[in-house]
Order: C-alpha cells, then sequence, then structure tokens
C-alpha cells in the first residue's frame, strides 16, 4: 500500500480555535457533508475526527498521516518505548512476530499493540497484587 505524504497544519488562528472549541463544548455528534450530500461517520472515524478538531480547538498544530502496517524495527522500537537492540533480541527470541525483506526485518504494527497491551495488563497484574507498589 503506498503511504500518502503526512499532511501539517498550522495552529489555528486564537479566535477561530476559540470558536471551535464552543462548537466542540455541545458534544461530539459531527455532521459531515460532502458534495451536499449528508454522511454519518462510523465510530472510528468519528473518534478520530473528533479527536483532531479538539486539537485545533487547543491551538495545536497537527500532523495527519496514515500508519505503516509493517514497522522498521526503529520504528517499532520507538513506538514500544524499547531499544532497537532490545526490540531485536526479542524478535530473536520469537517473542514478537518479525518479516525480512531482504535482510531488513519488518515488524508488524499489531505485533507491537499487541506487546503492548500485554505490557500494560502486566504492569496493572503487579499494581493490583502489591498496592504499595510505586509509592
Amino acid at each position: 500500500m503506498a503511504l500518502i505524504a503526512p499532511r501539517l497544519t498550522d495552529a489555528l488562528p486564537p479566535e477561530d480555535a476559540e470558536k471551535l472549541g464552543r462548537a466542540l463544548a455541545g458534544g461530539d455528534d459531527i455532521t459531515v457533508f460532502v458534495d451536499g450530500t449528508v454522511h454519518r461517520l462510523p465510530p472510528l472515524a468519528r473518534d478520530a475526527v473528533v479527536d483532531l478538531l479538539h486539537r485545533l480547538s487547543r491551538g495545536e498544530a497537527v500532523t495527519v498521516s496514515s500508519v505503516e502496517d509493517m514497522l522498521t524495527t526503529s520504528r517499532a522500537a520507538e513506538l514500544a518505548g524499547i531499544s532497537h537492540t532490545y526490540l531485536r533480541n526479542m524478535t530473536d527470541r520469537g517473542e514478537i512476530p518479525v518479516e525480512y525483506r531482504g535482510s531488513h526485518r519488518r515488524i508488524p504494527r499489531a505485533a507491537i499493540m499487541a506487546w503492548l497491551g500485554k505490557q500494560k495488563k502486566a504492569e496493572q497484574r503487579d499494581q493490583a497484587g502489591d498496592p504499595g507498589k510505586g509509592a
């Protein structure tokens, strides 16, 4: 799949951001018009659009881009918040699936997200088992 280049949008002028913020304060039901036709967005798309609009209403600059399904080890490690070496070791042990493109490793984004989910659940179990932990 070819990716479209990311689009950077500067922050809105303060008065426009304030108007957008007021409009969003009433709820997250977004109506989209395409060529004069009303479309109701599916929940995932609606949530993404609402998040984008909230960021703009706070005066933030935003970047919109596609998400790659297969990541380089550097990008996967960055997403996971671990070192490149640690990730390579995990792929060598079979803890994270890997595909090779020539001599280059590619990690499925879904595998990193699943690993992060497992890490979060393990952390929650640890905290529930030891209430004094982290204090």
